[in-house]
């Protein structure tokens, strides 16, 4: 086997008569050239014009596209947006990439230019999202406070970069979501994302109560065209949609179901389970998804052992005071009585803990990593041996190499 930790790969060896089997992507038909993949979805944008047939000379466009910590390749996909809107009379001084930082941090320049690249980044302004510049745009139904950054919030036209791909409790990532929680306030992040409680809130429901407020909250700002990606296991582009922020992204949606949606039969005693290396595992915060994507691969009872380096640290502060101070029985508790933004995925934590061990891989401190609830080990080797002393030699095993992008499907469930 070889499992992506941070910027290298490691090779771990599981016994044939252990194996119940490797968990990867479906194979669907996929992208033999990123380009021309990128042109075809933007030369037949679904329930849109074409983007060089919509925008204006003199209109002021803003492009919100992914943090650091998520592996959209904005690299590869903005010179194809900003050469049309180029052609279509746009001059790069009408043009802002804003990033979509969410509740993380903000980036420095050396990590712009990785993301966009460095001719981009050189002559189109690139700015972080700022929470103190925000634009009031009205109230979801929910009571979501619709608080864009000021320069999307007032650009004529708005595009919106991303890949889509399974969020353990918004259904999917992409389309509107560069708005909310992409571009807001941590207030009206935190409003909309109490309702990750509710049990409508899960991988793979588009209907989940959070993507419908957020797709409310992007209607209220008005997104006029995304583009979206959903990645192969390589973090090549395997699709691309483009057009409306709703029809195109439900057509990406379904191709990742094709893709990442696995069916199982089984449930393992142990899951060996890889983030899928650098950014997905660059802080336990985003790390936290393929730990619970994993979750229904596993018995009651059974381990998870999850590969992530963390060499960015927690990723949040919220977040990591509740997994250092909180047990996961009050973590539970406190999030139902008061949403608390960070301490939502330390109470996602907890809820895998009710039933399962964690053995964490990463480069934390260990006394760090047994605060958190969590068994703390160095090598992967380490903790295999660790999980098949408990388990049993005869201990069956599922490994799963990109789990922050594919989702067991237990049908018993």
């Amino acid at each position: 086997m070889h499992l992506e930790y941070d910027r290298k790969t490691l090779e771990f060896t599981v016994e044939s008569n252990r194996l119940l089997g490797v968990l990867n992507a479906s194979e669907v038909e996929t992208a033999k050239d990123e380009k021309e993949c990128l042109g075809n979805a933007l030369n037949n944008p679904i329930g849109k014009a074409r983007l060089e047939d919509s925008v204006k000379p003199g209109m002021k466009v803003a492009i919100v596209t992914s943090d650091i910590t998520r592996p959209c390749p904005s690299d590869k996909i903005l010179p194809l947006v900003i050469n049309r809107l180029s052609k279509a009379g746009i001059p790069n001084e009408d043009i802002t990439i804003a990033f979509a930082l969410g509740s993380h941090r903000k980036h420095t320049v050396e990590e712009m230019k990785y993301l966009v690249g460095e001719d981009i980044y050189n002559s189109i302004k690139c700015v972080d999202n700022d929470p103190n510049n925000c634009v009031h745009l009205g109230v979801t139904k929910h009571g979501t406070d619709v608080d864009i950054f000021e320069p999307v919030a007032n650009a004529d036209y708005v595009i919106c970069l991303g890949n889509i791909e399974y969020h353990y409790f918004a259904g999917y990532s992409g389309g509107a979501k560069a708005i909310m929680p992409g571009v807001s306030t941590p207030k009206a992040i935190q409003q909309n994302h109490s309702m990750m409680v509710m049990d409508e809130a899960r991988q793979g429901n588009i209907k989940s109560p959070v993507r419908v407020d957020v797709e409310e909250a992007a209607s209220l700002l008005g997104i006029d065209f995304i583009v979206n990606v959903v990645l192969d296991e390589n973090k090549n582009i395997a699709f691309a949609v483009a057009g409306d922020y709703i029809d195109a992204h439900r057509v990406g949606c379904a191709y990742l179901d094709k893709m990442y949606g696995v069916e199982i039969h089984d449930k393992a005693d142990i899951a060996v389970v890889s983030a899928g290396g650098f950014p997905k595992d660059q802080n336990l915060y985003q790390a936290q998804k393929a730990l619970d994507n994993s979750k229904a691969a596993v018995k009651d009872g059974g381990i998870i052992i999850l590969l992530a380096s963390c060499s960015d640290g927690l990723g949040n502060k919220s977040f990591e005071q509740w997994m250092t101070t909180k047990t996961p029985a009050e973590c539970i508790v406190d999030i139902k009585k008061n949403f608390v933004l960070g301490g939502h995925k330390a109470a996602a934590i907890a809820k895998i803990l009710q039933t399962k061990r964690v053995f964490l891989v990463s480069d934390l401190d260990k006394e760090l990593v047994k605060t958190m609830n969590l068994e703390p080990y160095n090598s992967l080797e380490e903790a295999y041996s660790a999980a098949t002393s408990i388990m049993g030699k005869d201990s069956k095993v599922y490994v799963i190499p990109h789990g922050g992008s594919l989702l067991p499907i237990y049908e018993g469930d």
